[in-house]
């Protein structure tokens, strides 16, 4: 079974970033908006301060109380959007609940939207037009299976799940790679008929080992998005915790598929790694501009 790692594949593509950012001439900036100060929420935000560094690229932390209102923090966002010096934008997900999350996302200029959660970005995404941003996670998958020799073209990918931030976007994006797409969620029937079809499999649930052997059939190739602590806990990103399992049965499946990625270690580090090349596809971008 080839062991879809994605630090490997993450540190592969550094060297790239750190040539991308010299060419540049100047050291761009990713303004990361915090709300609250969780010890997880500190964790997620460190894993990208950490990765900045290793490529030469500045963070600004704008730390927010947690009792805030949306509209200061619309505030803010309209402040780093007129910011020459913020090159990308994003804000730490998810927010208080008494935060709108949806308005302070359209707040971001799309411009500056390196997560691709404006619904112009959507759109652009949902039209297979290449000046939008793809969202990290989806983007991470992608480059994931590239680094390993894997294309979506002519291929049946079957995503289960459907959230926003995950499943309705990582299908999206692999539609956009001519695959022929399947999308599965909570209500489909007869789900482990339809998941033993797939080439390509993605898991993107959040529920800690939803998927065995009895969804598998030989010589699929399955990406695990899924992030949870071993008690059941869903989390929205990787941390440093030898507690964290994926949405499928790792040992369970091992010997049947062709190709499998690892919870911890899997898409995680694509994901931030992704997220870096949007900042500097925005910056260029940028620079470009009349």
């Amino acid at each position: 079974m080839l062991l879809l790692d994605g630090k490997i594949a993450r540190d592969f593509g550094v060297a790239a970033l750190r040539g991308r950012v010299r060419a540049l001439g100047f050291i761009p900036k990713l303004a990361i908006v915090q709300i609250g100060a969780l010890d997880r929420s500190r964790a997620y935000v460190g894993a990208k301060q950490r990765f900045a560094e290793t490529i030469g690229v500045d963070v600004e932390l704008v730390g927010l109380p947690s009792n805030i209102f949306t509209e200061d923090v619309l505030a803010e966002l309209e402040r780093l959007n007129a910011d020459v010096s913020v090159n990308g934008i994003i804000v730490q997900l998810p927010p208080p609940v008494h935060i709108n999350q949806r308005h302070v996302i359209e707040a971001i200029d799309p411009r500056k939207d390196v997560d691709g959660l404006t619904a112009k970005n959507l759109k652009l995404l949902l039209e297979n037009e290449r000046s939008g941003f793809v969202p990290a996670t989806a983007r991470g998958v992608l480059s994931l299976l590239s680094y390993y020799g894997i294309t979506p073209e002519g291929r049946r990918v079957t995503v289960v799940g459907r959230s926003l931030l995950a499943g309705k976007t990582i299908a999206l994006a692999f539609l956009n790679g001519n695959a022929t797409v399947t999308i599965c969620h909570k209500f489909t029937r007869n789900l482990s008929e339809i998941t033993k079809t797939a080439e390509i499999l993605i898991v993107a649930t959040g529920h800690p080992r939803l998927i065995g052997k009895e969804h598998m059939s030989r010589g699929q190739i399955v990406v695990d998005v899924g992030i949870s602590l071993s008690s059941g806990e869903k989390l929205a990103e990787e941390l440093a915790t030898p507690r964290l399992v994926g949405d499928v049965d790792f040992e369970g499946v091992r010997g049947i598929v062709d190709a499998l990625s690892p919870v911890p270690g899997g898409v995680g580090p694509m994901t931030v790694r992704s997220l870096f090349e949007n900042l500097l596809d925005a910056t260029e971008r940028q620079t470009r501009a009349p």
